[in-house]
């Protein structure tokens, strides 16, 4: 699905058609959340509890680079 960015205010934003918004169950005033993905960037429901995990992820991968990186080896 093509989406086009457009001006709003001073910022920028992406007008979500009802189709994709009936698919991810979100309606105008919902969070939703973006995560980077492999194959690009993944747009989900807002989960308190997966943004959580997610920011103690990261921050293990910033704090375990070395280590991680001769696991990976």
């Amino acid at each position: 699905m093509k989406l086009k960015i457009t001006t709003v205010g001073n910022s920028a934003g992406v007008i979500l058609p009802k189709e994709l918004l009936a698919r991810l169950r979100a309606d105008k005033g919902d969070a939703l959340y973006a995560r980077e993905a492999p194959d690009g960037i993944v747009l989900t429901t807002y989960d308190p509890q997966l943004a959580e995990q997610m920011e103690v992820a990261e921050r293990i991968m910033r704090d375990r680079r070395s280590l991680l990186h001769k696991l990976a080896q």
